[in-house]
């Protein structure tokens, strides 16, 4: 498949061109040139349903643009059992940089296709891109205020 070459998507990556990940989600906030080096460190993979993507206590060595399909994100809890703690869709990243040991268990909840990137490309682009950075850490706000919804609607229920 070939795409034209205009103002709008002159040095975009092949592979990333058609990503929802780069039009709504943090990769959209990088210039060509940057989402080209990022895009060259990357690996797009595709996961089934039930499958772990990352266990709690297991070191991080990659993060992740969800692509498609439902990421389930759980604690384990001291009796065996589990509580669902959110939900990622596409284009969610799914990681917690500047984490060594992921603090949660990622399952995927239904089929997922992920692009995933190694932590210290991750890393080194929040350092180079600060738009990249904004977009993340807003990213991280907006989960943090589903979170803060999803407590006053369990609350309501007690």
């Amino acid at each position: 498949m070939t795409f034209r070459q205009d103002i709008h998507s002159s040095g975009i990556p092949v592979l990333c061109f058609p990503c929802e990940a780069r039009r709504r989600g943090v990769c959209g906030a990088l210039d060509p040139d940057n989402l080209v080096g990022l895009a060259k460190t990357c690996s797009r993979r595709r996961i089934e349903s039930g499958m772990e993507l990352t266990g709690e206590a297991q070191n991080v060595d990659s993060y992740s643009n969800v692509l498609s399909g439902v990421v389930k994100l759980s604690k384990s809890l001291s009796d065996g059992r589990q509580q669902i703690v959110g939900l990622q869709f596409a284009p969610d990243f799914l990681g917690r940089p500047f984490k060594v040991e992921s603090s949660i268990n990622a399952e995927a909840a239904t089929a997922v296709t992920l692009c995933s990137f190694p932590r210290a490309a991750v890393e080194r682009m929040m350092k180079a891109s600060r738009e990249f950075e904004h977009r993340l850490l807003k990213q991280t706000l907006n989960e943090l205020d589903e979170a803060r919804e999803w407590m006053v609607t369990l609350g309501r229920k007690t």
